[in-house]
């Protein structure tokens, strides 16, 4: 560690009580754990729906070692009056509270927001759900597919002849949860100054409307009929080349987005007669001869590795990355050296890869990814040593279903 990597994790102090389920909520205090926060992981007794498949005995999921690092687990039954209080004791003692359940829930367990802050004035409570808290579709079911329909991006997903597709991974879910950590952190910063908490929260879809600027930009202003899908072309039909496409081993993403990009791919293929054809002469010539342009891209492409691709972008100063497969990404040299994948010995799934933060603290160094803590597995610590309950106590709580 160089001498000058000797500050603190930013969050260090703050204290989260983390009720987040799947991947929403648990991404937002993921982010926090990795700032250094004190994270407790609040679970019913039998696991959060990721937990599930580990709680029944078959052991861990990726994606909850994934989202669950560096965070200290409890159980506790929210629908006892005795798991409402032992809530309200850790809210006593924390800054935030992260919850994605639907809305009303938590009002309905006898610990919304408006219960919290009479505990703790200074409380953070971020809430995130798909449609928002108020609203004609607030009681809408919402989960990362029908968010994705319902905001447009499944619309504009696809090639022009074929149906609607989801984006492969779940990017309502991740985007949300990014924007939940800002609502929260800038919610702090807010209290540094007035002393005050606050309630925040975040909408799936409403996170996702912006994503959708270039596909937007094709309706303008008098809100004409909706953009088309484009495949693998510019969301706005307005940059050419802007394309994937195939070589010997795979396919290779391309991008042009400015004319010295054009001139350099010419370079790259050989094809410096090109510049001055009409039909290439700039980027709206492009645009309007597209199919021309992805052939003349392709004729290069399809002879070359995808190595040999990117060497050539990387001499000719060119947007291209080869499409790597998800085994290719977990192994990335450059995330490794990073330290944003680390390798982990979980005590369930063994040898895995895990992502670290991808927000970085210059002056501080990484935090170090682990394995998710078992189910429960510090209620006697949490319990015991934050609110002071004894060991009998503890017991009983555990036979009478309150943790």
């Amino acid at each position: 560690m160089d001498d000058d990597e000797a500050r603190p994790q930013p969050l260090q102090g703050v204290k989260v009580v983390d009720l987040g389920q799947v991947y929403q909520g648990p991404y937002a205090a993921f982010l926090m754990a990795k700032a250094g926060a004190d994270v407790i992981k609040v679970e019913p007794l039998h696991g959060e729906p990721v937990r599930i498949r580990e709680a029944l005995g078959g052991g861990a999921s990726l994606p909850m070692a994934m989202l669950n690092s560096n965070k200290r687990a409890i159980t506790l039954n929210l629908k006892t009056p005795r798991g409402c209080e032992l809530l309200k004791a850790l809210v006593s003692r924390s800054d935030v509270l992260i919850e994605n359940y639907a809305p009303g829930v938590m009002d309905r367990l006898g610990v919304g927001a408006k219960t919290l802050f009479e505990v703790n004035p200074r409380l953070v409570y971020a809430s995130a759900t798909g449609y928002g808290l108020s609203g004609p579709e607030r009681d809408s079911l919402a989960m990362d597919l029908t968010v994705q329909a319902a905001s447009g991006i499944m619309s504009v997903t696809g090639f022009p002849d074929g149906p609607p597709l989801k984006a492969g991974p779940a990017v309502a879910d991740f985007i949300s949860g990014t924007h939940l950590y800002g609502a929260i952190v800038t919610a702090l910063f807010e209290r540094e100054r007035t002393g005050l908490g606050r309630m925040v929260e975040v909408a799936m879809v409403e996170t996702i409307y912006p994503t959708l600027a270039s596909n937007l930009g094709m309706i303008q202003s008098d809100l004409g009929p909706p953009p088309p899908r484009t495949g693998n072309r510019h969301g706005g039909l307005a940059i050419s080349p802007y394309n994937v496409y195939p070589c010997r081993d795979g396919h290779v993403a391309i991008i042009c987005l400015v004319e010295a990009h054009w001139t350099n791919l010419l370079k790259a293929m050989g094809r410096g007669e090109l510049k001055d054809d009409p039909r290439f002469i700039d980027n709206a010539a492009r645009v309007t001869h597209m199919d021309e342009t992805d052939a003349v891209v392709e004729e290069w492409t399809k002879n070359l590795t995808r190595a040999e691709i990117f060497e050539a972008s990387r001499a000719y100063r060119l947007p291209t990355a080869p499409v790597r497969n998800l085994v290719e990404v977990m192994n990335s040299p450059h995330m490794h050296e990073r330290g944003m994948l680390q390798w982990i010995d979980h005590y369930s799934l063994g040898r895995i890869v895990v992502p670290n933060s991808p927000l970085r603290y210059h002056g501080t160094p990484q935090m170090m990814g682990a394995s998710n803590a078992r189910l429960g597995e510090h209620n006697r610590e949490i319990y015991g040593g934050v609110l002071g309950l004894s060991d009998s106590e503890i017991d009983a709580l555990m036979a009478d279903g309150v943790i």
